[in-house]
């Protein structure tokens, strides 16, 4: 596509003659919303805007080189995103509950939501974990608790997420004994583990060891599950957090991807075959408020990745240049005030993240800023999904905004953006590098408080908080997490020590400090500890002996 003095001249006389009056008669209508996000948007967009754009060169068709288009040719015709609800709470009785609900209504993947004591590699029974046990999500501390969450859910039958990171190692090995206990062959069964810990360090702040010992970790998870578990996804690189944590969407798109670079580089330099693994990387990305920005940034994301592993790493399997991502609707828009209105927010979100092309989707529940989803609550975000897929007309035709001036304008934006912020950090030595600097930290900082700023100003509209306000407050109905939980869980813990072969964990956990010490993977390591019900405080705490554990910098 070129552009052309006479379209120039046209858009000129259109201005000219059209727009200027227009503009005269009506100023405030026009010219209240003039950004979509922080950045300025046009009010008209051409083929002026995509000048050099090349059908092959930058979108290709879906399921061919640089995927902008999708990674799958049929796109949503041939198989519709997986519906995964994010879901965990109270003990693993509760969960395990919850989960065979979601099923029984047409929920496709399970998706394991950790308390924070899980989170941060804590048993339920430590003095940090008191008034935390099962409150934002499900308790697990030992191979028991596993075995309870999983309770009659054929694992070979059905996908699991798992939203851990720092204790990743330790809480894949009890689902893998689970699996094991099922009779479940490793090479049928499928899923995600989200370990990311760069973007803890960045962004949400639940680590346990530094940096580098926790980047071995990880890629002891590549090497192990390429031998031994072939279908499992081994790491969800996630902007989710970072764009929760205030950024920007170029930022979240720009971070993530750079994680999933140094992910990468780690794993090659500790010896592995660059497509060994890449095929089984996965992302995990935000669906905010702003539409078309939001489509364009899971567009450009697809096209980054696929240069970047074809141009930088010189993967030669087509499943390497391919972005699978899963999406979560923005939990950071929803507003206590007014929470109904928070239906409709999730609704246009999960639209942006479908017509983004989203390989599987989560969407927030109403209350979530609240409490923690209700059965009611929960049920309505599934429906969300069900009625796009069902109702929409938007599954009958692949990635239906390619070609608009506009969306590909945005897509090209979001690409050229990335790479300089790739440039940047790679210019610093690396994440890693950047991270230990306070780069990205300060970057995201800064954005939230423009954001905030715009919001006081009122540049930015949330309804029912900064307009639309009314006085009275809108009652939901919401889940209630009392302290039963964790004194079940303490009485729990007290009697697998008790019954448990006591030499055998201290044996099995001997074996991790010396393997952990030296060059071992640790995979194999935690599962022997796993097995022999060691808990998950107990395998945390070994590690940390000779990792040591990490704490952030002032910046």
């Amino acid at each position: 596509m070129k552009v052309t003095d006479k379209l120039e001249e046209a858009e000129k006389r259109w201005e000219e003659n059209v727009l200027k009056p227009t503009l005269k008669r009506m100023p405030e209508r026009y010219e209240r919303f003039t950004t979509v996000s922080l950045t300025p948007i046009k009010r008209l967009y051409t083929p002026n805007d995509i000048p050099d754009f090349d059908y092959e060169r930058d979108l290709g068709f879906p399921g061919q080189y640089p995927y902008t288009r999708g990674i799958h040719a049929t796109g949503y015709r041939g198989k519709l995103w997986t519906m995964r609800q994010f879901a965990g709470f109270g003990s693993a009785e509760d969960t395990n509950k919850r989960f065979k609900y979601l099923l029984s209504q047409g929920q496709d993947g399970l998706s394991v939501a950790f308390d924070l004591p899980t989170l941060m590699g804590l048993d339920s029974d430590h003095p940090t974990s008191e008034g935390e046990v099962g409150k934002c999500g499900v308790a697990i501390s030992s191979l028991e608790d596993m075995e309870q969450l999983f309770e009659g859910i054929p694992l070979e039958k059905v996908t699991t997420s798992m939203t851990i990171n720092a204790p990743a190692s330790v809480i894949f090995a009890m689902y893998l004994a689970v699996a094991e206990k099922q009779g479940a062959d490793w090479k049928k069964i499928s899923g995600t583990l989200q370990n990311d810990i760069l973007k803890e360090y960045i962004a949400q702040k639940e680590w346990i060891y530094p940096p580098r010992p926790s980047m071995r970790l990880i890629t002891d998870i590549f090497a192990f599950c390429s031998k031994h578990v072939p279908r499992w996804n081994t790491i969800s690189i996630s902007g989710y957090h970072i764009r929760e944590a205030g950024s920007t969407a170029l930022q979240e798109l720009a971070f993530t991807l750079r994680n999933g670079i140094e992910y990468v580089q780690s794993a090659m330099d500790a010896g592995l075959e660059v497509d060994d693994f890449a095929p089984r990387l996965s992302f995990f990305f935000n669906s905010h408020n702003d539409f078309f920005e939001e489509i364009a940034k899971f567009r450009a994301a697809r096209r980054i990745w696929a240069k970047v592993m074809r141009e930088r790493f010189g993967a030669k399997n087509e499943r390497s240049w391919m972005l699978r991502c899963h999406a979560q609707t923005a939990g950071c828009t929803l507003t206590a005030q007014q929470p109904y209105n928070n239906v409709v927010r999730v609704a246009i979100q999960a639209l942006a993240a479908i017509l983004g092309g989203t390989n599987s989707l989560h969407t927030n529940s109403l209350d979530e800023t609240l409490a923690l989803p209700s059965e009611h609550a929960v049920l309505i975000a599934l429906r969300t999904q069900q009625i796009i897929a069902a109702e929409s007309g938007v599954i009958n035709t692949v990635d239906p905004l390619a070609g608009s001036y506009f969306v590909e304008k945005l897509t090209n934006d979001m690409e050229k953006g990335a790479f300089e912020y790739f440039d940047r950090i790679d210019a610093m030595g690396g994440m890693i590098a950047a991270i230990e600097a306070g780069f990205p930290q300060r970057e995201i900082q800064e954005a939230a408080y423009e954001f905030q700023k715009a919001l006081e100003r009122k540049e930015k509209i949330m309804v029912g908080v900064n307009e639309y306000v009314i006085e009275e407050e809108q009652k939901v109905p919401l889940l209630q997490i009392d302290e039963s939980v964790e004194r079940l869980q303490r009485e729990r813990l007290a009697a697998l020590r008790r019954k448990r072969n006591n030499e055998k964990v201290h044996q099995t956990l001997d074996a991790l400090k010396q393997g952990a010490a030296g060059t071992a993977n640790t995979m194999p390591l935690i599962l022997d500890c796993v097995k022999a019900y060691a808990t998950l405080g107990e395998i945390c705490d070994t590690l940390k002996e000779v990792f040591g554990t990490y704490e952030e910098p002032m910046f």
